[in-house]
């Protein structure tokens, strides 16, 4: 049995609560004995974490350590700037002062660090190809997270995360809100998971540190984005919005960077350490349950 299983109380600090952090603490709000905290920088926002019976911490410039008071499990989802990662700035020394409590961290990545390996599959051991200035950012900062782990003994999990999707958050709200585009490039794919799925993950290895410290996560179908808005207009009952070649398509340099890499992130160490089961294995099933529960609702 993991630690989740034996600890009565249990507290997660989450640097830079968004849409993931709230999936994650309402995975383990159904257990007993856990206790929440998060940092944004918006009072409203504050006030949203308050209701939800998560202590808000506002974190602007500098951080009040004493916020960390309690904390066993840490999850960091905060972007690295090009000053490294701020939540590894900002709480450092005020972790290590707690190493002896803390039972694990787990460190929100992206898989856009294995840059493009021209639509084949990666696995947590693949080469790291990514080459912009942001994948460049998030590799520097897996580094720095390990090497503080290591130097003070505290269980540290990576995460590689794939398009994140979720009520509220999906195709079905950008067809819906007429942004719905069908961008073509041949043999393009991207890989995506269900914001319920990744908080599975997360729990499972907040259940069981010693599971392992990289993991990629991501459901069992990379596949074309312009599938996906194609089956969210059917899901609808609405027309596709039309092919376009990407030549043609007039692509931000954000969006002509994702485009630029092109691979399938396999899950099989996800699956096979963590035990996981996909609620959602590909974006089908994924957006039929949103659809649902709007409807259900």
């Amino acid at each position: 049995m993991g630690r989740i299983g034996l600890m009565s109380e249990r507290r997660l600090f989450v640097f830079g609560y968004g849409y993931t952090g709230a999936a994650l603490v309402k995975r383990l709000r159904a257990a007993p004995g856990w206790s929440f905290a998060g940092t944004t920088r918006s009072p409203d926002k504050s006030e949203q974490l308050g209701s939800q019976d998560v202590s808000a911490v506002i974190w602007r410039d500098d951080f009040d350590a004493q916020t960390l008071d309690g904390a066993t499990h840490i999850l960091v989802s905060t972007p690295p700037s090009e000053d490294a990662c701020p939540a590894l700035n900002a709480g450092s020394t005020a972790i290590a002062a707690r190493a002896s409590d803390i039972q694990w961290i787990g460190y929100l990545s992206t898989n856009g660090v294995y840059g493009d390996h021209n639509g084949d599959w990666v696995d947590e051991a693949s080469e790291l190809r990514g080459r912009s200035a942001r994948a460049m950012r998030r590799i520097a900062a897996e580094d720095a997270w390990r090497a503080f782990a290591l130097a003070h003994s505290i269980p540290l999990a990576i995460f590689r995360l794939p398009g994140i999707y979720g009520p509220e958050r999906s195709a079905i709200e950008t067809v819906r809100a007429g942004k719905a585009r069908r961008i073509y490039k041949k043999g393009q794919v991207f890989s995506r998971m269900h914001v319920d799925d990744i908080a599975a993950a997360l729990a499972a290895s907040i259940a069981d540190p010693a599971a392992g410290d990289l993991f990629n996560l991501a459901d069992d179908e990379p596949a074309p984005p312009q599938d996906v808005i194609e089956y969210a207009c059917k899901l609808l009952g609405v027309e596709p919005p039309p092919l376009v070649p990407i030549e043609e398509a007039a692509l931000s340099e954000m969006a002509k960077s994702f485009y630029a890499d092109n691979k399938r992130v396999s899950n099989e160490r996800m699956k096979n350490a963590l035990g996981v089961t996909l609620r959602y294995p590909t974006y089908r099933e994924g957006l039929k349950a949103i659809l649902a529960g709007e409807r259900g609702a």
